[in-house]
């Protein structure tokens, strides 16, 4: 059938707007103040293939991954009307242990025996088991990272598996929260699929069919006239991680970008073999830095959808960092990792179009949990939060001071959620000031976050750039390295980048993040 130009903006538009009303009703009914105050959620329709047709404004490093969680669903069970998949296995369709990913089909009685359409959300939970309290542990195996979910009926025909659904709840140290979060993202989707039920009863399958794989299509065309627009050419860049929390030895990452006429070829090959520390990506994380990176640079009017890769190839060998083999430990991989590959995709791209290009941002989301027993309340908790940094500076101006960067699109924790809902004090939130990389455009500046603990607790923080600072370009200035410091009887002891330390009542961890990247000299 012939697409109308602008039937085909209506159904952008309309599939978007699913997306979002499936991620206003999962922030809104949710428990944890992680899912409810910082968003730290997305939201996603698929066609009946498991294509990504449209996302909501949410998490790059969950949307450009959650594909392959739709997939795994797929393939992995028989899927039938009124059932919905739950999953996290990083190693069977899933990222890292504590993104819980539901995925539900859509049925038309038009077409029989399959799907004609999925929407899938995922949520990060503040605890799944682990370790440590928050599940982000200094691991050496996935299996000591949480509870391990493959791809299983959470929902069989409209009920809720409720064995399953205790079996969770058993191993998790919240699971009133853990049970409040899921029954959010079951409504969620329940949403999405009402609404798409009632798209199909006005506009019927094979229309809305049609303009899905039409808004693939558009998305593709436009990826491949932006590349066009880049200089033919291999354009090579290497980075590092400061280390894997068991050893200090840096860890490389190395692409190389090969543009030819209105495709790329993205190569991996010569990164560092996996790790003994939890920093391992898996490929689905990968793929995601990827997409979001063409996708920005394609500009904000090309439709996110999985036309964005069509044109693109990654090349990411198996039992690297970037496309790790079971059992690694992999839940840095998600949320350090993903940074550090975006980081080495633009400073690749900035050797081919310089002048559009920014510095590298603070290169990491400052993952800080706390848990332990709150007496007050007379239950465990759980917190877990990633704290922004400073945004590279720009060709044509400089970077933003304390934002969210790259693959990190979440809000803060208020104060106010912060100590209502924990035993804990917010002493110091701030500015970082000076912390950017100096230069024509100076690099934003970070953020100092300190919390007082009023009882005893576990700390693990995950965080990145401490050693060395996000890179400047064209001649401007690194930023200022992060620092993490326990502050225990008015004494300030310097954290390493990724740790886990006991805590005591009145002790104050204070988070000091990295600024961006300065441009031009």
């Amino acid at each position: 059938m012939n697409t109308d130009p602008i039937k085909l903006e209506l159904y952008k538009n309309i599939l978007t707007s699913v997306a979002e009303e499936m991620g206003v009703t999962l922030q809104r009914t949710a428990f944890s103040p992680n899912i409810k105050e910082r968003l730290d959620f997305s939201c996603a329709v698929f066609d009946g293939t498991g294509k990504m047709v449209a996302q909501a404004a949410h998490i790059p490093v969950h949307l450009g991954s959650m594909p392959l969680s739709v997939l795994a669903a797929i393939e992995q069970t028989k899927i039938e009307p009124g059932d919905m998949i739950v999953l996290n296995d990083p190693y069977r369709g899933g990222t890292h242990l504590p993104d819980i990913t539901l995925v539900a089909p859509v049925f038309s009685d038009d077409v029989e025996n399959r799907p004609v359409f999925f929407v899938a959300n995922r949520a990060h939970h503040a605890d799944v088991g682990g370790m440590t309290p928050g599940s982000m542990p200094i691991a050496t195996s996935v299996i000591q990272e949480g509870i391990r979910i493959p791809p299983v009926k959470l929902v069989r025909g409209g009920e809720l598996d409720t064995d399953l659904w205790e079996l969770i709840l058993a191993n998790v140290r919240t699971p009133e929260e853990r049970r409040g979060d899921m029954e959010a993202q079951l409504a969620a989707n329940r949403v999405g699929e009402r609404r798409l039920q009632e798209i199909v009863d006005k506009y019927g399958v094979p229309e809305i069919t049609a303009y899905m794989e039409e808004l693939c299509a558009y998305a593709s065309r436009m990826v491949r006239a932006r590349l066009r627009e880049i200089p033919d050419g291999r354009y090579g860049y290497t980075d590092v991680l400061d280390n894997d929390g068991i050893t200090d030895d840096p860890i490389e990452i190395r692409v190389v970008i090969e543009i030819e006429n209105d495709t790329a070829v993205v190569d991996f090959t010569g990164t560092a073999p996996q790790v003994r520390g939890s920093v391992n990506a898996i490929y689905a994380i990968t793929l995601s830095a990827v997409f979001y990176t063409f996708r920005c640079i394609a500009g904000a009017d090309v439709p996110a959808n999985a036309g964005c890769l069509e044109p693109i190839q990654v090349i990411a060998p198996e039992g690297t960092v970037v496309n790790a083999k079971f059992p690694a430990a992999v839940a840095g991989g998600n949320v350090e990792t993903s940074q550090r590959i975006v980081d080495v995709l633009l400073g690749a791209l900035a050797q081919a179009c310089p002048d559009q290009i920014p510095a590298a941002s603070s290169g990491t989301m400052n993952n800080l949990t706390i848990g332990g027993y709150d007496a007050s309340r007379g239950k465990d908790f759980t917190y877990y939060e990633t704290i922004a940094g400073g945004m590279g500076a720009r060709p044509n101006c400089d970077g933003i001071d304390a934002v969210h960067t790259h693959m990190t699109n979440t809000m803060n924790t208020p104060i106010e959620a912060i100590e209502t809902n924990y035993p804990m004090q917010v002493t110091a939130y701030t500015i970082r000031r000076w912390t950017g990389g100096a230069g024509k455009f100076r690099g934003g500046a970070g953020v100092i976050r300190a919390l007082k603990l009023l009882t005893d607790a576990e700390v693990t923080i995950l965080s990145e750039r401490r050693s060395r600072g996000p890179y400047g370009l064209q001649g401007g200035e690194p930023g200022e390295p992060g620092r993490n410091v326990l502050i225990s009887d008015g004494e300030e002891h310097p954290l390493s980048g990724k740790v886990s330390v006991s805590v005591c009542e009145g002790d104050v961890i204070r988070i000091e993040t990295p600024g961006g990247g300065g441009f031009s000299s």
